[in-house]
This record gives C-alpha cells, structure tokens and sequence, in this order.
C-alpha cells in the first residue's frame, strides 16, 4: 500500500510540475524538494530544460540541491551536452549552487565561450566556484577573451566573475587594457576598477572607462 502511494505522489507531483499554471508548477517544485525522492531527479532536470518562468526554475534548482549530489551531478553534466541553450545554462547554474568541485572537469572552454550568453554568463558563475586551487590563473586568461562581449548585464557578469578571483586576474587585465579593440579597453579598465573599489558600482566604472578610452589616455591609470 505504502508503495502504492509513494507511486501516487510521483505521478502527482510530476503533473503540477507540468502543469499551466506557473503557480502550481512552483507548489510542485517547492513539494518535490521538501520531501527529496530519487525518482524526481530525471522529471527536475527535465523540467528545467524548458521552464519559462525564472521564479519556477530556481525553486527546481533548489530542489535538485535537496538531492544527493551522486545523484544529480551524473545528469547535470549530460545536460551540458545539450543542444539547447536553457537547458546547458540552467544545468550550470544548479551545479553552481550545488558546489561539487568533480563537475569542474566539465566547465570546458566551449562553455565559458558558448555563443548563447546566458549559457556563458552561468558557465562563469559556476566556474569561479568550482574551480581548483591552481587553476585560477587559467580560468582567468579564458574569461578575458570575453572582453567586451555582449549588453550590460553579460560584461556585469563576467566582470564580476573575474574580481572573484581575486589577483590571479591582474596580467590577464593589463593585457586586456591594451587591447586595440576599444569595446575590449573600456571593459577590462572598469573591471580594474571595479577589482579596486566594489562599492563604486560597476556602472560608475564602466562609463569612466569609456571617458579613458575615448580621450585616448593611458589602459591603466598612472
């Protein structure tokens, strides 16, 4: 009988979380991970793929980090094989909140550059927290290659991606600073000083980088 209605409850919970109403679909998620169940995890992972509504899907990440991580991690990194874009940036950013450092190996740089921003953007908030002692040097000289790239949230992102890592950034910055590329100078200066002064706000220093690079004056302040 117990089996019966354990089957049940997957069978019901499954549907809220396909159902039409955002509200329902976010109960269901809210249920699924207050009573963690192995057999959620495939119906979690899924449904992240292709929910519409962002409240809905944080509450299935969190859901999915109610799991055990031998559980979830394994199907996350086969959703980076995906040939859709939700579904490799919505794996990204629950592995992030699940913090495993053995789905580092995964965070390739055909992620941290993926045409899709919002596939980039989660590759790089789930890179500076899972990447090794060691290899932030690396990660850093990656990310700089995405100077100057996108709207700007995008550049936000990944300029807050590399302050994370702390100094290791600095010859990867400077190279940057000197770019010929102008959209790449402004970028890499307001993420310097952005690095110097947090509470300046990344807004401040991007239209203060773009003053330096327009009057021609120096990549780096003397």
């Amino acid at each position: 009988m117990a089996m019966a209605e354990q089957d049940t409850d997957t069978i019901r919970a499954s549907r809220g979380l396909e159902d039409g109403d955002p509200s329902v679909r976010l109960r269901a998620a809210l249920a699924v991970g207050t009573a963690p169940d192995p057999r959620f995890v495939d119906t979690l992972v899924e449904r992240c793929a292709i929910e519409p509504e962002f409240h809905v899907r944080d509450m299935l990440t969190w859901a999915l980090t109610r799991h055990p991580a031998s559980m979830t991690v394994p199907r996350l990194l086969d959703e980076l094989r995906s040939e859709r874009a939700q579904a490799r940036s919505q794996a990204l950013h629950t592995l992030s909140k699940i913090g495993d450092r053995q789905a580092w190996p995964a965070i390739t740089r055909a992620l941290l550059t993926d045409a899709d921003d919002e596939v980039a953007r989660s590759a790089w908030r789930a890179a500076v927290v899972l990447v090794p002692e060691g290899e932030e040097t690396g990660l850093a000289a990656v990310l700089a290659t995405q100077f100057g790239r996108g709207g700007h949230e995008t550049r936000l992102s990944l300029s807050r991606a590399l302050v994370a890592l702390g100094e290791v950034i600095m010859p990867a910055l400077r190279a940057a600073m000197t770019d010929p590329d102008p959209r790449v100078r402004a970028h890499a200066i307001a993420t310097e000083r952005l690095s110097r002064d947090p509470d300046a706000g990344f807004e401040f220093a991007i239209e203060e980088a773009k003053r330096v690079v327009a009057l021609g004056g120096p990549g780096q302040e003397e």
